[in-house]
């Protein structure tokens, strides 16, 4: 309409001056934008844990419909509601609690603080903190009247003294001696070798181990710690005799047993995918039982 009106005055102007009119062609049109192609949704892959709950689910649920039906012999059910099984939890890591015993510790100097953090992860590891708790409990409930007591009181007694004994183990043999000595606390496996040789590996150990910088030194941890921490554990554990025969007999055992702990963590892994057991079980029920001698009242 603009441009006929538009048009229609420039006629106008023209006829009157006498001058020819100059039509303006009309601006085109832009095109309309071609629509864009829409791409498709990504289909986001399936959580294993999800799928793991949703069958789970379904199971329960009709598990429970058919107990609810079970008994009248209809096909009514009383009670239509879902049964949620949760079999897993999303997000959260699958743990291998063997793969740190598979290929061992690489050689790297640590720091008098990662070997503060290396004791406290072996104190406060929650295997650990429940063998405490469930060898309490059998003692106690095997022998009531031991100088721990019976019960309640008993159980949280012994508890506390094997926790701290396991405090002073780590103190001295993970944490002090190996920052003072520049010693390494892990023990190194040798899976390559001969199984005489990993045996030889395992006892000599105890006395002869690596280094921060990984050349050989004496294991001060062990040959000091052990004396160190029976001294310690003079203070406070119930009725231990605190004569140097005895001391020398509970330094002697410990001597004797610690290999144990090397054997475990040597071999234990061969068989790791057909024996499902906690490392730190097995190595405080052995040490438990050589230690009961000495120290019962």
């Amino acid at each position: 309409m603009a441009f006929w009106l538009a048009m229609l005055v420039s006629l106008v102007a023209a006829a009157c001056t006498g001058q020819t009119p100059q039509i303006a062609s009309p601006q085109p049109v832009p095109e309309a934008p071609a629509p864009q192609p829409v791409a498709p949704a990504t289909p986001q892959a399936l959580n294993p844990c999800d799928l793991k709950n949703a069958a789970g689910s379904m199971a329960a649920t009709a598990a429970a419909r058919a107990a609810a039906v079970a008994p009248a012999g209809s096909a009514d059910i009383p009670n239509p509601s879902v049964v949620n099984a949760v079999l897993c939890v999303p997000h959260l890591p699958v743990i291998n609690w063997y793969a740190r015993f598979l290929n061992g510790p690489q050689v790297k100097p640590l720091t008098p603080l990662e070997k503060a953090h290396l004791a406290g992860r072996n104190l406060v590891d929650p295997f650990n903190i429940m063998t405490i708790f469930g060898e309490a409990a059998i003692s106690v409930a095997a022998n009531s009247h031991s100088v721990y007591g019976p019960g309640f009181y008993g159980w949280s007694k012994y508890s506390g003294v094997s926790f701290t004994q396991d405090l002073n183990g780590e103190f001295f043999g993970t944490f002090l001696i190996p920052s003072i000595a520049h010693q390494d606390p892990h023990y190194h496996r040798e899976p390559a070798a001969g199984i005489k040789r990993r045996i030889f590996h395992c006892i000599v150990q105890i006395a002869w181990t690596q280094g921060d910088n990984g050349n050989g030194m004496v294991n001060y941890a062990d040959l000091v710690g052990f004396a160190l921490e029976d001294g310690v554990n003079d203070l406070y554990v119930p009725a231990q005799q605190t004569n140097i025969r005895a001391s020398a007999e509970r330094y002697g055992i410990a001597l004797g047993t610690a290999p144990i702990d090397n054997f475990i963590t040597e071999f234990l892994p061969d068989i790791a995918n057909h024996i499902h057991i906690r490392v730190v079980l097995v190595q405080r029920i052995i040490n438990q039982v050589a230690r009961t001698d000495s120290t019962a009242p």
